[in-house]
């Protein structure tokens, strides 16, 4: 597939399926806590390859690869932080001999996950710093051939920023989604409102934004609503977790079903995303059930927040119109003007 295969392919689809989750099914491919996922993509290549194989035989027309983590800082808890380059090169290579074999166009993904550290002012990783780190792990990825260097899970526009920017020197197409899990927020406090305007921002403009991860398919769905309202003509991410996650037999299990993430994908397909997969707990048989819902399901009117309480689980109040964290701050402001 040629480099800019992902762009063709999204022009010539009204969909496109993005796969499901790396690091929870490699759990139950026998990856322990504290592990480096990507160490598997030379330790463990037979695993590694058999679940981008499964995720393409449940129908993905884009698989991620496994390098979440290759970046230098947070290779750095594994002792690898001079690996970046090798390790970003395997796992691209994992991904695109998976989906080479494949008897349709599949696109790669390089996975390019946060840092873990915290960007000046707030923290001390300055903006030079985070922009050479993703350009060092952008720049491996696409030596081993990815088509579409894929950002995920950010919280800050700090980082954002810095990884767009470094992301850029590798010359490929761009995808960068956030995580909003606090009352419809990212842990650093943006909206989704806010982070579709942030992206005209960036240092180059994306060939898709979106949300990935945060507290559950419902959740997700409203957090697209919310980037969809605010920008148009704008290609939009959807890969939400597998319902909610529970703490069983000393392992962390989600209780999303295939029925349930079917019906995720088809409702947030209407909220307006064009790149649909799943998150934590998303296994293929989850995904397989998600390709066939959209393949068979016709096209809904745009899903109310009832709509999608009723059908998938309950959402935040910010995705109901009520800001609650702007309320108490007012709450604050006027406690403070009365003392």
């Amino acid at each position: 597939m040629s480099r800019t295969a992902f762009v063709s392919l999204l022009e010539s689809r009204a969909w496109l399926l993005a796969d499901g989750a790396t690091g929870t099914n490699y759990f139950q491919m026998g990856l322990t806590s504290g592990d480096a996922p990507e160490l598997w993509n030379f330790d463990h290549v037979d695993r590694v390859r058999s679940l981008h194989r499964r995720f393409v035989e449940a129908g993905a027309d884009i698989i991620l690869t496994n390098s979440f983590g290759g970046n230098r800082y947070r290779l750095k808890l594994h002792d690898s932080q001079d690996r970046v380059h090798e390790i970003n090169m395997a796992a691209a290579g994992n991904a695109r001999a998976e989906a080479d074999a494949a008897r349709r166009p599949v696109a790669v993904a390089g996975s390019m996950g946060p840092t873990g550290e915290i960007f000046e002012p707030v923290g001390t990783l300055t903006h030079a710093d985070g922009v050479a780190a993703f350009a060092e792990q952008a720049q491996a990825l696409k030596a081993g051939g990815v088509d579409v260097l894929w950002i995920e899970t950010l919280s800050s526009r700090e980082e954002l920023a810095a990884a767009v920017e470094g992301a850029k020197t590798a010359g490929l197409p761009i995808v960068t989604t956030m995580s909003f899990d606090t009352n419809g927020r990212t842990m650093m406090g943006i909206t989704p409102a806010a982070f579709a305007s942030l992206a005209d921002t960036l240092a180059v403009k994306p060939a898709a934004i979106g949300a990935n991860c945060g507290t559950g398919a419902a959740e997700l769905v409203a957090t697209i609503l919310g980037i969809t309202e605010a920008t148009s003509g704008t290609v939009v991410v959807a890969k939400g977790n597998c319902g909610i996650p529970q703490y069983l037999d000393g392992h962390i299990h989600y209780d999303g079903t295939p029925e349930l993430m079917a019906d995720y994908a088809c409702i947030v397909r209407d909220a307006g995303a064009r790149i649909i997969g799943g998150c934590c707990g998303t296994s293929p048989e989850h995904l397989a059930a998600m390709r066939l819902a959209l393949e068979t399901r016709s096209p809904g009117p745009r899903p109310s927040v009832d709509l999608i309480e009723q059908r998938l689980g309950a959402v935040s109040a910010l995705a109901k119109g009520t800001d609650v964290s702007a309320a108490a701050g007012a709450r604050r402001e006027r406690r403070r003007a009365r003392d």
